[in-house]
């Protein structure tokens, strides 16, 4: 088993909380780490339907039996009876770390806690491997090409599974279990449609308009579906940052998907050598840098500041991410030489928002770290480093 950062703060959080409520997409080990970390405590899946119907039925009973012991619910959103039940029993109790909830729909779950377990439980999300958690285990590939197609899910890591093998059932699960439970959508082959279609759009400002044209849909049927891809941790959305350098700044957030493997399914590439001659190889590698910062943080227990930043003008900058010290300006380029010009958006931002150069990065699909006027020069292997 590769060992994940996030353990570090659900220990922490265990001798605070009554509750524990760990969420990610299926697949993305949740299920392994609680029962690592929680090993005496007694599993109950409600993904087993005898399990799910006693549940539904006696909440109140199935959730004491197994209080002293202490009780993991893996997928509790399929019994939402049971969260009106856990605030009575955690406060009669007293007792930390009693309970742990995994789910695989974030906002089932968090409604469902803000309703009834509102300063009771701790939340936290676990996605696919961060590149430093299989770096540490040695098993990142030596080719960037191979790592962005390979993506980072842990069954390729933990089974011998090609992800030529492996994505195709994870969507066709995706779309048959998550996006039925989540919402009536009765014609999964345009949600299809439109799940590849978003694939094409990643790194890109969101359209809602467009997008719903290309896929025979209003932007409002869009907006839900969006919400649906973040609400399973399909896709993510990086919002313009709010401080306005130029006035003349764009309004619409970015999608990015969790995991550049996925994505690479998605847009029908069937090889780490066809990626290497994508039109969109640039996008999959700014993809790739954004989610592994932000998986990051989720798997410290923080909540990202990230941003981008672009006017109408053309000037852009990929990633700020604001801190207690002020604003990191990142600009992400895959090519592999470095030359003056990778800098240019880096240096025209830096001088008007009065950034100093080590305020400055470069993350580039070359292997040399280095220090420039401009600022830091990051390999690709070190994404994860960038703050």
């Amino acid at each position: 088993m590769i060992p994940r950062d996030l353990s570090k703060k659900i220990t922490a959080l265990r001798k605070g909380f009554p509750v524990l409520c760990l969420t990610g997409p299926r697949q993305s080990g949740k299920t392994t780490l609680v029962r690592s970390l929680f090993k005496d405590y007694h599993y109950a899946s409600l993904e087993n339907l005898d399990t799910m119907v006693a549940a539904q039925e006696d909440p109140r009973r199935f959730l004491l039996s197994h209080r002293e012991k202490g009780l993991v619910v893996d997928e509790a959103q399929r019994a939402p009876e049971l969260f009106s039940y856990l605030q009575g029993i955690v406060d009669e109790s007293g007792a930390m770390g009693e309970y742990v909830l995994t789910g695989s729909q974030n906002f089932l779950l968090l409604e469902k806690i803000s309703q009834s377990l509102a300063g009771r439980a701790a939340i936290l999300h676990l996605l696919p491997f961060s590149s430093a958690e299989v770096e540490k285990a040695g098993l990142l590939g030596s080719r960037l090409d191979e790592v962005l197609f390979k993506g980072l899910y842990p069954p390729l890591f933990d089974r011998p599974l090609q992800p030529a093998d492996f994505y195709p059932s994870y969507i066709e699960t995706y779309l048959e279990r998550d996006v039925r439970s989540m919402k009536n959508i009765g014609n999964l082959a345009l949600f299809r449609k439109f799940l590849m279609l978003s694939a094409g759009r990643t790194g890109q400002l969101l359209n809602m308009t467009g997008l719903g044209n290309e896929t025979g849909v209003d932007h409002k049927t869009i907006s839900s579906w969006l919400s649906v891809l973040e609400a399973s941790f399909i896709v993510f959305m990086l919002r313009p940052y709010h401080r306005n350098w130029n006035k003349r700044v764009v309004k619409q957030p970015k999608l990015y998907f969790w995991d550049t493997g996925l994505l690479c399914a998605l847009l029908g590439l069937r090889s780490a050598d066809e990626l290497a001659q994508h039109n969109l190889r640039g996008s999959l590698f700014e993809n790739y840098v954004i989610a592994e910062h932000m998986k990051r943080q989720y798997h410290c227990g923080l909540r990202p500041s990230a941003y981008f930043w672009r006017d109408h003008s053309g000037h852009e900058v990929d990633l700020l991410i604001e801190d207690a010290s002020g604003i990191k300006a990142i600009e992400i380029k895959s090519a592999e030489t470095l030359n003056a010009d990778l800098f240019a958006g880096l240096r025209w931002f830096a001088e008007q928002a009065k950034l100093a150069a080590e305020d400055c990065t470069l993350v580039y699909g070359g292997e040399q770290k280095q220090s420039r006027a401009a600022g830091r020069v990051l390999p690709w292997r070190l994404a994860h480093k960038l703050c």
